[in-house]
């Protein structure tokens, strides 16, 4: 799926890029864009795949922290802990919510 994704979305920018049909096409491929975005099942996806990322990432940091345990400066741990309590309750910088 990522790389059909990854496929389209290259397509639809190199179409862009070397279209000659000006700037009349160049705003029809934005509103379709912009549509494409406000689907309701675009955004479900959206959000499903970046807290499918955001748990994927939490059990890599917990495997990583097992096997490296108490070989990390403690600095390093100092810093990670920090950011982990300032971070608590925030929302993220990637648009999405939970609702």
């Amino acid at each position: 799926m990522r790389y059909k994704l990854t496929f389209v979305v290259g397509l639809a920018v190199g179409y862009v890029l070397g279209t000659r049909a000006g700037r009349e096409r160049y705003e029809q491929l934005r509103q379709s864009a912009r549509q494409l975005s406000a689907n309701p099942a675009v955004r479900n996806a959206a959000e499903s795949a970046a807290q499918t990322g955001r748990q994927v990432a939490g059990r890599a940091y917990h495997a990583v922290s097992e096997k490296v345990g108490d070989r990390m400066p403690e600095s390093v741990t100092e810093r990670v802990r920090s950011l982990r309590e300032q971070n608590r309750g925030a929302e993220d910088d990637w648009g999405t919510s939970n609702t």
